[in-house]
Parts: C-alpha cells; structure tokens; sequence
C-alpha cells in the first residue's frame, strides 16, 4: 500500500464514512511489496523474460528459473 498523503488523508477524515478507502499505512507490507517490485524490475531486464519470447511454458519457466538463480547468485 503507498503511503497516504497528508491532505488526502484530512479530507477523508472530514467526510466521515463517506470518505473512501481506510487512512492507514502498514509499513512492513510496504516493504514487502516494494521487495517483490524490485524483484520484478531485475527479472524484466531479461530480455527473454520481458518480452515472453519463448512459445511453450516450459522453456519460458526455464528461462526464468535460470534468470532468478542468476539474480541469486550476483546478489551474495
């Protein structure tokens, strides 16, 4: 969930019920998704992976397999 902006988060208080969706902010889900985002964006720079390039499933989970130990393995 992205952070709520301070205005937003005072007209929404000030309309009541009718204000949308809940003020709140869970920090640790935030870091969360911002970890599998990122995880996403290194993914993506894999060209084969990016574009689906692979016309059966199995090459394409091969190939991203082979992308995520790659990823793995620079990152210790």
């Amino acid at each position: 969930m992205i952070p709520e902006k301070t205005d937003q988060a005072a007209a929404r208080k000030r309309k009541g019920s009718k204000g949308g969706r809940p003020i709140g902010h869970d920090a640790e889900l935030y870091k969360e998704r911002n970890t599998v985002e990122r995880c996403f964006s290194k993914l993506k720079q894999w060209r084969g992976i990016a574009t689906r390039a692979d016309k059966l499933s199995e090459s394409y989970e091969a190939g991203l397999l082979l992308a995520s130990v790659m990823i793995w393995i620079r990152s210790t």
